[in-house]
């Protein structure tokens, strides 16, 4: 709980008449009723708006904030990245900075001495190691506390959305550190407004807002659910929280999916033929609340016009789905996005938002929306999203969304070579010569 005032005499008056305290401020809750345990090992994810608790959060945690009620128990050294240039005295110089975050993070000069060049290997500033990080840029800031961070063998590793300072091919080295880190059997929480990185890092997810937790489960759930609400109209944003808090399907994770997805994995028919189970539905889908349109019967269609949503590698097939338009509608644009079961956008397609045919739809109309495309994918299931979008003056927003709203999959066969998720039809050769 943090005490607000609405003048900064009140604060004094408080101090001579501390049992009218309330009389003197306003209490704004940060976090209410956080009830969390995070075992060892676990990579969890934490996301919300801003503002909506998530560094608090991490701050009690850390130790660097004390709760108003309640305890936290951690059991581990914690290394943690919380913002930019904490635990960072500026006016000393790079160098004596490392000395002094990492004694605070229990080491030794002995071991930090032995540490030293893994340090300043992994930060890579050059020169401006021995000068002070006043003169820092936000990039170098970051490069110095990560590298800190990660070399003194933390136990539990907090990340607060800092990585997102640094370049791409510095955010790479310290995503894969702390796949390292976490393959040691480390823990790591994780703060992050970018949705695919929360599904490749992470284990579990936890959406946070206005301090309650309202959702925790598998990270592709838990980010459809956040998107599912910032992206509502603010008129029904209290609604959809209050559902989202409510809603059970929340324990759906990647194993049950998968459990459901293995009793589909088995050929009911020849390999070479694409079919139609009726029997294969997701139960992951989440749908946004409609802004004027809505969305309806996604589906796949092979080119003879049959519903299937059993593939055959290699083959063509169609995406299809109508969008029944309420209201007037202007640069209307369409979409389709193919994941994995954990989440990973493999890809997708869009119309053209210049499109005259498509730049005002008038209330009543019916878009027929299709995309054809060659299978490519290897054998697997997959998950297909719809999504629809409006312009209102500059700004393009979704007015209907369905994620998982529709799920196929891709027969084995015996002879692909390719590896992974797609199959890229390389043309190889291999030969020696003595």
């Amino acid at each position: 709980m943090f005490p607000i005032y609405d003048k900064p005499h009140h604060r004094l008056l408080e101090l001579f008449d501390p049992r009218q305290g309330l009389h003197w401020r306003r209490e704004f809750h940060a976090l209410r009723g956080i009830d969390l345990e995070i075992g060892r090992g676990q990579c969890v994810g934490i996301v919300g708006r801003n503002g909506s608790g998530k560094s608090t959060l991490l701050q009690i945690i850390c130790g660097t904030l004390a709760p108003s009620s309640g305890a936290v128990q951690v059991n581990g050294r914690i290394a943690a990245l919380l913002e930019l240039g904490a635990g960072f005295n500026p006016e000393f110089t790079g160098r004596e900075n490392v000395y002094l975050n990492a004694s605070i993070l229990g080491l030794g000069r002995d071991e930090i001495d032995v540490r030293l060049g893994d340090i300043l290997a992994f930060a890579d500033i050059g020169e401006f190691i021995d000068q002070p990080v006043k003169s820092y840029s936000s990039g170098m800031y970051v490069r110095l506390a990560f590298a800190v961070a990660i070399n003194v063998t933390p136990e539990i590793l907090v990340v607060d959305e800092a990585l997102s300072v640094g370049d791409e091919a510095f955010q790479r080295k310290c995503f894969s550190r702390i796949e390292q880190i976490r393959e040691s059997g480390a823990t790591v929480l994780f703060v992050s407004h970018s949705a695919g990185t929360v599904v490749d890092l992470c284990d579990e997810a936890i959406l946070i807002d206005h301090g309650e937790v309202l959702f925790r489960g598998a990270p592709r759930r838990v980010v459809a659910q956040y998107q599912k609400m910032i992206y509502a109209p603010p008129g029904r944003q209290p609604a959809i929280r209050e559902a989202i808090r409510n809603d059970r399907e929340g324990d759906v994770d990647v194993n049950q999916m998968r459990s459901v997805i293995q009793e589909h994995a088995k050929p009911q028919q020849d390999a070479q033929l694409a079919w139609f189970d009726p029997e294969m539905r997701p139960v992951s889908t989440v749908s946004y609340a409609d802004r004027g349109a809505k969305i309806d019967d996604p589906r796949l269609l092979d080119v003879s016009g049959q519903r299937v949503n059993v593939l055959v590698h290699g083959e063509e097939y169609i995406y299809t789905y109508r969008v029944m338009v309420g209201r007037s509608l202007a640069r209307v644009r369409c979409g389709m996005m193919i994941r994995t079961i954990t989440g990973v956008e493999i890809g997708g397609h869009a119309t053209d938002r210049d499109d005259q045919h498509m730049s005002l739809v008038p209330a009543g109309a019916t878009i027929e929306v299709s995309f054809r495309f060659r299978c490519l994918l290897n054998p697997g299931m997959y998950f297909l999203n719809a999504g629809c979008l409006a312009s209102d003056g500059d700004m393009e927003d979704y007015i209907d969304r369905h994620i998982d709203v529709a799920m196929f999959r891709v027969q084995p066969t015996g002879v692909l070579r390719s590896t992974a998720l797609v199959d890229l039809v390389v043309e190889d050769s291999a030969e020696w010569r003595s």
